[in-house]
């Protein structure tokens, strides 16, 4: 059976027209709006470095974020006050969204880091004739475990919602 054509994305700037098609990962989460401040269910399409939303699975994207510009996906419940939300970071602006199960949040932010890493400099695959820019990782298992990662690839699993603790080598907490 074969699936329905999704309209693509036209940048409303540039006037780019981005095929939405075949995407990597694709599925639902609830993202804060930008001005008013609420939450609003959409539906998200991840392809190459972009990362499309719309109102429903078929309809056409009215937003996107270029992961190219992104530098860190990570979890954020405490900062968005909500569960298994996450954060995609920009130098200008940070998108909160959430997902509906942990697992989905779990599989988002693995499935946007690897996106992320692609787009990076830093990122190599290794082969037979030595590491060539935009492959997989170094490991050669071409996948990145869940938790936060930056544009170079770092996990940052030290996010805001890690306890903190008392111990006497925690910086934050000596005299």
């Amino acid at each position: 059976m074969s699936r329905l054509a999704r309209a693509p994305y036209v940048d409303p700037v540039s006037q780019v027209i981005y095929d939405t098609n075949h995407p990597e990962y694709e599925g639902w989460l609830t993202k804060e709006s930008m001005w008013l401040k609420d939450w609003r269910r959409r539906y998200f399409i991840l392809k190459g470095s972009k990362l499309f939303f719309c109102k429903n699975d078929y309809s056409a994207p009215h937003g996107m974020i270029d992961l190219a510009n992104c530098t860190t996906v990570k979890s954020a419940d405490l900062k968005s006050r909500k569960r298994n939300s996450f954060e995609i970071s920009t130098p200008e602006i940070t998108y909160l969204l959430y997902a509906d199960t942990e697992k989905e949040k779990d599989d988002w932010i693995g499935n946007v880091g690897r996106a992320i890493v692609r787009c990076s400099s830093t990122y190599y695959r290794t082969n037979s004739q030595g590491p060539t820019p935009g492959g997989n990782n170094s490991t050669g298992t071409g996948g990145a475990p869940t938790g936060g990662y930056n544009a170079y690839g770092v996990n940052e699993d030290d996010d805001d919602d890690s306890e903190l603790s008392n111990d006497s080598n925690n910086p934050y907490f000596n005299d």
